[in-house]
């Protein structure tokens, strides 16, 4: 008699979850061809098609929806008793997955992640970035990270307490050759650029003062998708960037950029690490929100003292 192996079954839901190989790949960790052997070695061992497979889409077969209706429940309990196994472990371990937005994640890296790895050596995080708000569940992630006023209400949140803010600057060079903007509408004279956001949108620069907000649709020599290669063409001198200030920081503290409207940035809602209510976490997922905690605690208790 055949046996089946865990991730096989996990293959198959994953798919069926996700509605796609590539991204039930990405859920798994592995790739799309083994994840493509894995189904096909199932489906051989039991003499039928679980999907139908076509250039643009993925669907159970019948024989595939009436397998996932009996084997969906069980693999379920199965991954419980496991978790709970897991839970009784002294030494945080295995993989931790995480989904934030790239702007956060560049934020938390180098001071939660990096850290946290370096204490708990054993343990592996996967971090994966995107635009989009996913449902960190259905998706198959541990932890969340998004702005606190995204953070569904449903969830477990662990405010981060960081103070962020957006940052306009240019280079040196281009602002010796042109005034300083003194308003947001100024740099309608000025080329930016301009930034796309994951939903193909323009994204149009925020700023306030006093209660006072703007909206400026900049232009500019050259659109991007992504704040590292916005930094590049800002260095070089392209024109005024919109960046947060995390990410400029240190070019600024060394003379690279030079900041402007500095007094139309005010404080933005701060991080939130979120996730789901848990019967049996693993020592691994335990330590990390116990080290996320502890993280806002001191970077609260450094803003007070500061």
């Amino acid at each position: 008699m055949a046996r089946h192996s865990l991730i096989e079954l996990d293959s198959v839901i994953a798919i069926m979850r996700k509605g796609s190989f590539r991204a039930a790949a990405i859920e798994l960790g592995m790739s799309t061809t083994a994840l493509s052997n894995a189904v096909g070695k199932l489906e051989h061992q039991l003499g039928v098609r679980l999907f139908n497979r076509t250039t643009r889409s993925v669907s159970l077969t019948d024989a595939g929806r009436h397998f996932v209706g009996k084997v969906g429940p069980a693999l379920q309990d199965i991954h419980e008793a496991m978790d709970a196994a897991r839970s009784q472990q002294e030494t945080p371990s295995g993989t931790l997955r995480i989904n934030a937005f790239a702007t956060a994640a560049r934020e938390i890296l180098a001071q939660l992640v990096l850290p946290f790895l370096r204490r708990y050596p054993q343990v592996h995080v996967d971090l994966v970035t995107e635009g989009r708000l996913v449902d960190i569940v259905a998706d198959g992630f541990d932890i969340g990270i998004r702005h606190v006023d995204l953070v569904p209400s449903d969830m477990i949140a662990v405010p981060l307490g960081r103070c962020r803010r957006y940052a306009v600057v240019a280079s040196p060079a281009y602002f010796g050759q042109r005034d300083k903007p003194q308003v947001p509408p100024d740099l309608l004279t000025h080329p930016c650029i301009r930034v796309r956001l994951p939903n193909g949108a323009l994204y149009r620069w925020q700023f306030e003062k006093h209660g006072r907000q703007a909206q400026i649709d900049v232009d500019g020599p050259i659109t991007l998708d992504e704040a590292s290669l916005a930094r590049i063409a800002v260095l070089d001198g392209f024109g005024i960037g919109f960046f947060m200030e995390s990410d400029v920081q240190e070019d600024v503290a060394a003379g690279r950029l030079v900041r402007v409207l500095e007094d139309w940035t005010p404080p933005l809602s701060s991080l939130c690490l979120y996730y789901p209510s848990r019967r049996n976490p693993s020592a691994a997922f335990r330590a990390f929100i116990d080290h996320a905690r502890d993280f806002a605690a001191s970077t609260v208790a450094t803003r007070e003292t500061g």
